[in-house]
């Protein structure tokens, strides 16, 4: 039954207390399902990583391509290699890095089609042995026969890639190297192309010599900690499911790759720009629009979707996608935030001086400007201290943790944001708390940016189990609960 308030006469002078208690007599369940709405009841355990992958095998005519956690259960990486994860302070650093990166770029200037030596974000990640701490990877088809590669999917870059041979400065990867000779759909793009003028590198000589005497077009793109990769660009088939195929689809066919990237087989590019998979087949795959639900665990799976091939959930929220001084990356205009279903109070001139905000896949934690961020952080602490659960020491930019340990089952205050437009959405259980290893250090999964002026960044942690779509189309953005588990 709908929950209402029934209207009752009260006589002239009838005290707060009558009115509050005869509000809750007439809506008992309004109350029961607000309180609940506020807080959530969590398994400690659950917000540990799983020994074993909980997905189950989707048909083989889906449409969606299944989203794997680099270091979860669920990747084929992770069984073949299964090293110790990284370290804390390896995870943080390098999403650090990447938010830096980000910065960076937008105060460079402008984006624009001719600019193309700087085209992509800094690698995921700025150093160490992998691509990347929470970075999510799809498996895709190239070529005819198809060959099956790993790649990361980012909204963050636009140009697509993976190593090709002949490979002069290859690094290792999981899968063999994509061989462009054994596809009899693979062409060279050529320096006289419309493409080449479009997505070939910046540099004065972007033509190479092969070994038909035909001129083919060079690529470079550089990332912020000196990784790069760089060749020919290249057409060929893409097979995204087997309902979904690309003719002709654009790529990076890298031959000289240095750098971090761990053991994926390239990158797909989901931003704004021309280049990306989104732009490039938005005929094909029914509109440059996707979608894409983000596991709450490492040990589950999600899904990524193009076009109008998934629909989006009935209940998904909007706000309008933004077009920012970096014209390639997904801006959205985050202007509150609530605690336990209360607004926390942040001026609005706080989020207006920010150089607005963007969400990313490739960044982990959501980024507030430094006011915002001490609110939440305030507003979160006083809710979890109705349980005075034991706090932990803080971590490199995560500083609000708590020790868990011997706690089965935890209170954790609901948070959500609240975009232009009404947007409220609130976030899952696992965008709000961090852990790794144990409970002994579970962590507030947001973070400051170093100033006021900086652009925030809404990260894949805070995106967890929410059906985000992506409707190029209508220039909106949404959001929807329980997209995937």
């Amino acid at each position: 039954m709908a929950c209402a308030m029934r209207r009752r006469s009260l006589p002239r002078g009838c005290c707060l207390a009558a009115v509050l208690a005869l509000a809750a007599l007439a809506s008992p369940r309004c109350l029961v399902a607000s309180a609940a709405a506020e807080w959530h009841a969590v398994s400690v355990g659950s917000l540990l990583p799983g020994a074993a992958c909980t997905a189950a095998e989707e048909a083989s005519n889906s449409s969606s391509l299944r989203v794997v956690h680099r270091h979860g259960p669920c990747s084929p990486l992770h069984q073949s290699h299964g090293g110790p994860p990284p370290s804390h302070a390896e995870i943080l650093a390098r999403d650090q890095e990447r938010v830096n990166s980000i910065h960076r770029k937008i105060a460079g200037g402008d984006y624009s089609e001719s600019n193309k030596g700087s085209m992509s974000l800094p690698a995921r990640w700025g150093w160490g042995t992998s691509l990347g701490i929470n970075t999510y990877f799809v498996s895709v088809g190239l070529g005819t026969p198809a060959r099956r590669l790993s790649v990361e999917f980012d909204t963050g870059s636009g140009m697509s890639w993976v190593q090709c041979e002949p490979c002069a400065d290859c690094y290792e990867q999981q899968d063999p190297v994509f061989d462009p000779s054994q596809s009899s759909t693979f062409s060279a793009v050529p320096c006289s192309s419309n493409e080449c003028q479009q997505f070939g590198s910046s540099l004065q000589h972007n033509c190479s010599s092969s070994g038909n005497n035909s001129s083919s077009c060079r690529y470079e793109v550089i990332y912020g900690d000196d990784s790069q990769t760089d060749g020919d660009l290249a057409r060929d088939t893409l097979t995204l499911t087997d309902v979904t195929v690309v003719p002709g689809f654009v790529f990076g066919c890298g031959h000289r790759n240095t750098g971090v990237f761990g053991e994926l087989d390239g990158l797909l590019g989901l931003d704004r720009y021309a280049a990306s998979l989104p732009s490039q087949a938005s005929a094909t795959l029914g509109g440059a629009g996707f979608s894409y639900c983000l596991p709450s665990t490492s040990s589950a799976v999600g899904y990524l979707s193009f076009g109008g091939r998934r629909s989006a959930p009935a209940n998904a929220q909007y706000t309008a996608m933004l077009t920012g001084k970096y014209r390639s990356f997904y801006y959205l205009d985050l202007v509150g935030v609530k605690v336990a279903g209360r607004p926390v109070r942040i001026p609005p001139a706080v989020f207006a001086t920010a150089g607005g905000t963007m969400i990313d896949s490739g960044t982990a934690f959501t980024r507030l400007p430094p006011r915002a961020y001490a609110a939440l952080r305030s507003a979160f602490a006083r809710a979890m201290g109705r349980y005075r659960y034991k706090r932990a020491p803080a971590l490199p930019y995560l500083d609000t943790c708590y020790d868990l340990t011997g706690v089965a089952t935890v209170r954790v205050p609901s948070v959500a944001l609240v975009f232009a437009g009404g947007a409220t959405v609130t976030l899952d259980h696992s965008g709000v708390l961090y852990t790794w290893d144990n409970a002994s250090q579970v962590c507030l999964a947001f973070a400051p940016n170093d100033d006021d002026t900086s652009m925030g960044v809404v990260g894949s942690m805070q995106q967890k189990t929410l059906a985000v779509v992506y409707d190029v189309a209508n220039q909106k953005i949404g959001f929807g609960p329980k997209g995937c588990a």
